[in-house]
C-alpha cells in the first residue's frame, strides 16, 4: 500500500492555477513584483510543495518531482512572458508621453530685449575703450567729500541743498546718493594717480519730479583725462571724434563759455546733429572743460606738472535726441514693447 504525501495533482494544480491567474492580472511592474514574492518565492505554495519532497517515498519521488517541476516551469514561463509584456507596455507609454509632434506650431515665448539705455551706455564705453580709456565703476551711495568738496564745490553751493540732493539720514554722516558720476574721477585719481584716462558711466540721483524730460534717477557718462601738456585742443578733438562715432561723419561740436566748479575754463557743448528729425540742427549735449587746479590738488597732484580735461553727458538725453524720443516715461517705465523697437543694436 502506497504512502500518502502532500504533492498531489490537485494540490499542485491549485497552486499553479492561483499563480497563473495572479500573473495574468498583474498590470504593471510593481504588481508583478508582488506576484513573484507570493507565488514564486520561498514562501509560495509551489515552493512549499517542492520542499515536501523529502516526505515522498522513494518509489514515488520521480512522479512527484515531475509533477511539481512541470508546474513550476509553466509558472516561470508565464511570469517571464507577462514581465516582457508589461515592460513593453510601460515603454510604449513613456514614448507616447514624450512624443513630440514636429509638425505642430511652436508657441514662442517673448524673450524681451535689452534696454536701449544699456545698449547706448555700452556703445559709449566701446568707443572710449577703442581710444585706450578705462571704464570705471563705483558706489552710488557716496560721501559728501567725493561728491562735492573734492570737486571744488563751495560750502554754500545750491547743489548741496536738501531740495536738490538726496542726503541719507542722519545728515551729519555726510552721505548722499551721488548727484553725478564725477566722484569716480577723484576716486580714480587717488587710486591710480596720473597719467589717467577713464570713463565713468552709471546711475545718478537728484530730487527731480518724473515728467516728460526729467527723472530722479538717471544715467550719466563722465570722462577725465589727466596727463602732461593736455589742452582744450585735446578736449575738443576727443569730443569731436566721439560725436562722429555716435552720430556719423557729418557730426561736429561747438563749445560755449559756461561755469562749473570743477573745471576752468568751462564750456557747454553743443552737437550738430545731422540726422535730427525736422532737419540738421545744434543740440545742447553736455558740459566740459579743463580740470580745475583745486581738483588736482585735492588728488595730490601738482597743477604745474599735470593738466587735464573732463566732460559729462546724460545717457537718457542722448538717447532721446538721438532716437527722436519725446517722453521720459517711455524710457523709465520698463515696458518691453518700448525696448523691442530698438532690437539688439542701436
Amino acid at each position: 500500500m502506497s504512502q500518502e504525501h502532500p504533492i498531489t495533482p490537485e494540490a499542485v494544480g491549485s497552486a499553479e492555477t492561483a499563480a497563473l491567474e495572479a500573473i495574468a492580472a498583474a498590470a504593471d511592474a510593481a504588481a508583478l513584483k508582488q506576484v513573484r514574492s507570493a507565488h514564486l518565492g520561498e514562501g509560495s505554495a509551489l515552493a512549499t510543495l517542492n520542499a515536501s519532497m523529502r516526505d515522498v517515498p522513494n518509489d514515488q519521488k520521480k512522479a512527484a518531482g515531475q509533477l511539481i517541476g512541470q508546474a513550476r516551469g509553466r509558472v516561470n514561463q508565464a511570469f517571464a512572458a507577462r514581465e516582457a509584456e508589461v515592460a513593453a507596455a510601460e515603454a510604449a507609454e513613456r514614448l507616447e508621453a514624450e512624443r513630440v509632434d514636429v509638425t505642430a506650431f511652436h508657441a514662442r515665448e517673448r524673450s524681451g530685449a535689452r534696454h536701449p539705455l544699456t545698449m547706448l551706455r555700452d556703445r559709449v564705453s566701446d568707443i572710449f575703450m577703442g581710444m585706450g580709456w578705462d571704464i570705471v565703476d563705483g558706489p552710488e551711495l557716496e560721501s559728501e567729500w567725493y561728491n562735492f568738496d573734492s570737486l571744488n564745490f563751495d560750502a554754500d553751493h545750491p547743489a548741496r541743498a536738501l531740495q536738490d540732493t538726496f542726503f541719507v539720514d542722519p545728515v551729519d554722516r555726510h552721505l548722499l546718493m551721488r548727484t553725478h558720476t564725477s566722484p569716480l574721477q577723484m576716486r580714480s585719481l587717488l587710486e591710480r594717480g596720473a597719467p589717467l584716462y577713464v570713463l565713468a558711466p552709471g546711475r545718478t540721483y537728484r530730487t527731480d519730479e518724473l515728467d516728460a524730460t526729467h527723472t530722479p534717477v538717471f544715467t550719466q557718462f563722465e570722462g577725465i583725462a589727466i596727463d602732461r601738456d593736455l589742452s582744450m585742443a585735446h578736449l575738443r578733438g576727443t569730443l569731436e571724434h566721439f560725436a562722429r562715432q555716435m552720430f556719423g561723419d557729418e557730426a561736429k561740436i561747438r563749445l560755449r563759455n559756461n561755469y562749473f566748479p570743477f573745471t576752468e575754463p568751462s564750456a557747454e557743448m553743443d552737437i550738430w546733429h545731422p540726422l535730427a528729425k525736422g532737419g540738421p540742427r545744434w543740440i545742447e549735449w553736455g558740459g566740459c572743460g579743463m580740470v580745475h587746479p583745486n581738483v588736482l590738488r585735492a588728488a595730490g597732484l601738482d597743477p604745474e606738472e599735470f593738466r587735464g580735461f573732463a566732460f559729462g553727458m546724460g545717457v537718457e538725453r542722448t538717447l532721446m535726441f538721438r532716437n527722436d524720443l519725446t517722453d521720459m516715461h517711455d524710457i523709465v517705465e520698463g515696458d518691453v514693447r518700448f525696448s523691442e523697437q530698438f532690437g539688439m543694436v542701436i
